[in-house]
């Protein structure tokens, strides 16, 4: 499901901030950026992601604005045998061609290698504290949890509705299943009646074994069963929940209710009862799609 949560905190190398933003997944992925100097860190700031997901794109920023920081600033240094090299050199250029004026502090300043500010190695390690930077990953990632879990409770009301709609088409068909074979009685039996043309009796007996192979052919009972077993398993977990996550549940359920829907369609042989078919095709697929947003 998608989330955002953020926190930050003040370090002595700056503000350091931490965002976390969560997309739909069938799996666990994780990206983590960091600013340089912070790679050490990851394997710590994956444990913990880890701890707080199990399925879905989970994306960490951490950024670091060193604006705010409060250590001590690192001394400009100079290189004082390069100056009076420098120094030396146009002190000799003045003589050998005769040059007046001065060799001061404002020509030797634009010589940029002469002055050397210790900046922090981009390739090494930030010396931060992995305690606080942990603390922010866990602050977002609750935040994040939180949003995906008014989200859920959101989604969980969709998904019980839905199921309640296909509850109903599936009473239906099961109310309109009889029906087909009393139909077929009557209208085999109106059939011979017509070939006999009024010179024989109607072969009740031969119509009863008939309807009874057609009973068996057209016979959904099974389905319904295993039908209503999955939407009571369905509803089963929606209530009760898992700390592993239940989409993978769902998905499977979901498969097994598509299963059984296909097979009741081809034992149909009723208008009626294959338009309410497609109409629980179209509810599971609705589920289905809802569901890539479940952990």
């Amino acid at each position: 499901m998608t989330g955002f949560g953020s926190a930050e905190a003040d370090v002595p190398q700056g503000r350091l901030r931490v965002e976390i933003r969560t997309v739909n997944h069938r799996f666990l992925n994780l990206q983590v950026r960091t600013p340089s100097g912070f790679d050490r860190h990851q394997p710590e700031i994956e444990r913990r992601l880890r701890g707080h997901f199990v399925r879905g794109h989970v994306s960490l920023t951490v950024s670091l604005d060193r604006s705010h920081a409060t250590e001590t600033t690192p001394p400009v240094l100079v290189d004082v045998d390069r100056a009076r090299a420098y120094r030396d050199a146009f002190h000799g250029l003045q003589v050998e061609l005769g040059l007046g004026g001065t060799v001061g502090v404002e020509l030797l300043a634009g010589f940029r290698d002469l002055f050397q500010t210790p900046e922090r190695d981009r390739s090494t390690a930030v010396e931060m504290d992995p305690e606080v930077l942990g603390t922010l990953v866990d602050q977002a990632a609750r935040e994040v949890v939180e949003m995906r879990r008014s989200e859920g409770t959101r989604m969980a009301a969709d998904l019980s509705r839905g199921l309640d709609r296909m509850e109903e088409e599936l009473e239906a068909v099961a109310e309109r299943a009889p029906e087909r074979l009393v139909r077929e009685r009557d209208r085999l039996r109106e059939a011979i009646r017509e070939l006999l043309d009024g010179e024989g009796e109607v072969d009740e007996e031969r119509i009863a074994r008939e309807v009874a192979h057609l009973a068996e052919r057209w016979d959904i009972h099974e389905e319904l069963v295993r039908f209503r077993s999955h939407l009571a398993m369905f509803r089963e977990t929606l209530e009760a929940g898992s700390p592993d996550g239940v989409g993978k549940r769902f998905g499977f359920i979901a498969q097994e209710l598509l299963r059984e829907t296909n097979t009741i369609g081809s034992k149909a042989n009723d208008a009626e009862i294959a338009a309410r078919v497609v109409t629980l095709k179209e509810e599971i697929e609705r589920l289905r799609e809802q569901l890539e947003n479940v952990e």
